[in-house]
């Protein structure tokens, strides 16, 4: 079969344990924090994929020795917080947008020009929402009418600034962070009422950067060093999020995801999933490197149609694509809004849902900012869908697969790899 080809077929149920990649973006920070520090880091559990590796590409590009060691693990030889070098050509950040927004924030304290460039993806985000804050900060900044390329004319002189993001963006935020380490003062950001994903102020605070986290606020101050001999990086909750889907629509099901991060600004899928009726249970409750971790049980359930407010939508704004799966097999209508930044993700995810679940027999209908959905009382039909060159579509086009009556073609499946290249095979061999 072509490699851009997945055929899914009917499953009767998920069942046994499972492991999913490191955190996608606990990844690309542990190469981040693991550049600008002084000495060796450890990197374990690491999510090697396309975009992660993008970003490992990059630092060396920069002058970062960065050693990769079996599947998951990296050694990373730090450079110093200033150590970062332009590079003979320009950064290519291929399809992962985490680093064409973190990295210019990085770049901020550094000396020199650095130009980042993507793929035709990368060309549609909006950059200006990461350039301005960093000009207020006395960065030179250069966009494309505000779309990448992007250039960085770097002095490593950076003001301090307290900055509230016009989006909820846990990109925007850490890119006025990483810049905040060589401001005089350091700088602060205030969020609106739900909190973006924390992982830069984790990471950070265990790296020995003072950090002043409150409700809706978070301020740094500027450290001389970063000190963080090793990051362990947890299960990726994004990865696990499909195989809790199918599970909880699949009867019969009984499966365990082990290891999962259970960070609360990324797992509002289980908030809302609690909602709609839904068996799913967190054991081994732990710690792990400064990140929540736990195992994840999940059972079949009869669910109930609930609606999906702009608040809590920064907390899955990945998993709304699946939202929109389960929400189809509920009993009643769901209504999802303030879900607008999807139009600007590697797709517009909110045009590609629709047309998915459609084409396989699903009554999607698409608002300006999300979704209506009715639910039915049986599997949907299948068919045949195109991934649209996106990772979280392909992944929803083959859970649609197997929970179907007919199974499901993906086509341009090869975009899995862009965050989880094993997919496929870590499916079947959980599917009964």
């Amino acid at each position: 079969m072509s490699e851009d080809l997945l055929q899914v077929a009917p499953a009767g149920a998920l069942v046994g344990e499972l492991s999913v990649p490191g955190d996608k973006s606990i990844s690309h920070r542990a190469v981040m924090v693991g550049a600008l520090s002084d000495d060796r880091v450890i990197v374990t559990g690491f999510g090697a994929s396309a975009d992660t590796l993008a970003t490992v590409d990059a630092f060396r590009a920069m002058g970062v020795p960065i050693e990769r060691v079996g599947d998951d693990g990296l050694v990373i030889e730090g450079v110093g917080m200033r150590g970062l070098r332009p590079p003979d050509g320009v950064i290519d950040v291929r399809n992962a947008g985490t680093l064409m927004r973190i990295l210019p924030g990085i770049l901020a304290g550094q000396i020199g020009t650095f130009t980042l460039d993507g793929d035709e993806s990368i060309r549609c985000r909006p950059m200006r929402r990461i350039a301005d804050p960093l000009e207020r900060m006395g960065v030179s900044v250069e966009t494309s009418q505000g779309l990448p390329p992007v250039t960085v004319h770097a002095t490593g002189a950076v003001e301090p600034i307290s900055y509230r993001p016009p989006v909820a963006s846990a990109q925007v935020k850490s890119a006025v962070l990483f810049a905040g380490l060589f401001a005089e003062r350091g700088v602060t950001v205030v969020e609106e009422a739900i909190a973006t994903r924390d992982h830069t102020e984790r990471m950070l605070q265990r790296a020995g950067v003072p950090v002043d986290r409150r409700p809706g606020y978070v301020g740094i101050s500027p450290v001389r060093e970063l000190v963080l001999p090793e990051i362990a990086v947890p299960g990726d909750f994004s990865s696990a999020a499909p195989f809790i889907a199918a599970a909880t629509i699949l009867q019969g099901s009984s499966l365990t995801l082990r290891d999962i991060s259970i960070n609360p600004t990324r797992t509002g899928m289980l908030a809302v999933l609690e909602r709609m009726g839904a068996r799913v249970g967190l054991f081994r409750r732990r710690l792990a490197a400064g990140e929540p971790v736990a195992d994840i049980e999940v059972r079949p359930a009869e669910l109930v149609a609930t609606d999906i407010e702009a608040e809590i939508v920064p907390t899955l704004i990945d998993e709304l694509p699946l939202m929109v799966l389960l929400a189809s097999f509920a009993r009643g209508t769901t209504t999802i809004r303030g879900a607008g930044e999807l139009r600007v993700k590697e797709s517009d995810r909110i045009a590609t849902v629709v047309e998915l679940l459609n084409t396989c027999g699903g009554h999607v209908t698409a608002l300006p900012d999300g979704f209506e959905v009715l639910g039915v009382p049986h599997r949907l039909r299948g068919g045949r869908v195109d991934a649209a060159g996106d990772h979280r579509i392909a992944m929803l086009g083959a859970i649609v697969g197997v929970c179907s009556q007919e199974g499901v073609t993906v086509e341009g499946a090869d975009a899995l790899g862009v965050s989880f290249p094993d997919f496929a095979d870590r499916l079947a061999a959980v599917v009964a």
